[in-house]
């Protein structure tokens, strides 16, 4: 039986740039305070800021939570070298 991925619709809500919400997400690549790295139904999501916390995350909803201070929201297409953190900070910086 073939599985068919099922694409979320992706949307973002960023309330006073301390409460981010996203929709659309389908795996966690990284995550520290200073940087969190998602796979989402539009490419890849890093989002940069400092406290970054993520209050919930739901794959199955596709659905997260982040609080703390965003300073940048960068997106990136997504690839299979592309999941590995490390080969996406390099390439994203290039």
């Amino acid at each position: 039986m073939d599985e068919q991925q099922v694409i979320k619709p992706h949307r973002i809500t960023l309330q006073n740039r301390s409460s981010l919400q996203v929709a659309g997400v389908s795996d966690v690549i990284a995550y520290d305070p200073g940087e969190i790295i998602l796979e989402t139904s539009a490419g890849l999501l890093l989002i940069k800021g400092s406290e970054l916390h993520m209050n919930h995350l739901s794959l199955e909803k596709g659905e997260t939570g982040v609080d703390g201070r965003v300073d940048s929201l960068t997106y990136s297409e997504t690839n299979s070298s592309a999941r590995q953190a490390g080969n996406f900070l390099g390439r994203l910086f290039k």
